[in-house]
């Protein structure tokens, strides 16, 4: 019964953590839209069984030994770190482009407009999707994020009415394939 409040009590922080993150340092239009492309909840969900048993860890080592307490804390600091990238990354659309925020630099605003091409790349069996943009950085999104195609889409929408081309033009636009915007480098 302890275990399960526990486990209750935790996630109802990390709940309210989020929230009030959100409130906090998600002001723009772009947040406010609903559209986002987010990492998988199955990485929060491993960040947190990694800082439980980081947690375990540390708690058999203090009658076993030092080297569970020093692997308990390296697992809890991998857990935080990686929810913390959970909740920091994100990339928040709505008619007229994009808000890109990553863990650690400051939030970059784009056009549709703003988009070069594409590459994909395979990394393990997954597509992933580099999108060039006119600042010469990257965009990475990974196909198995939680609203990656919704937002392909509506990019490529906004692609095409910002800078004044027709679908019928492009003719790289395969979507099936993953295939949104001109292919960029080799």
């Amino acid at each position: 019964m302890e275990f399960i409040l526990v486990a209750a009590g935790t996630f109802l922080l990390c709940w309210l953590a989020d929230k009030g993150f959100q409130k906090l340092f998600r002001s723009r239009p772009q947040h406010r839209s609903g559209k986002a492309v987010r990492l998988n909840k199955l990485y929060a969900t491993a960040s947190l069984v990694l800082a439980v048993l980081g947690v375990a860890a540390i708690f058999t080592g203090i009658t076993s030994g030092w080297f569970l307490v020093a692997a308990g804390g390296l697992l809890i600091v991998i857990g935080i770190c990686l929810i913390a990238y959970y909740m920091s990354f994100g990339v928040f659309y709505d008619e007229d482009g994009f808000l890109l925020t990553t863990f650690g630099k400051k939030s970059m605003e784009y056009g549709y407009r703003d988009i070069l091409g594409q590459q994909l790349y395979n990394s393990m069996g997954h597509i992933v999707i580099e999108l060039y943009m006119n600042d010469s950085r990257t965009v990475l999104l990974q196909a198995n994020m939680t609203g990656v195609y919704p937002f392909m889409d509506k990019a490529f929408g906004g692609w095409l009415r910002q800078t004044g081309k027709r679908q019928e033009d492009c003719d790289f636009y395969d979507p099936e394939n993953s295939c949104w915007f001109p292919q960029v480098g080799g």
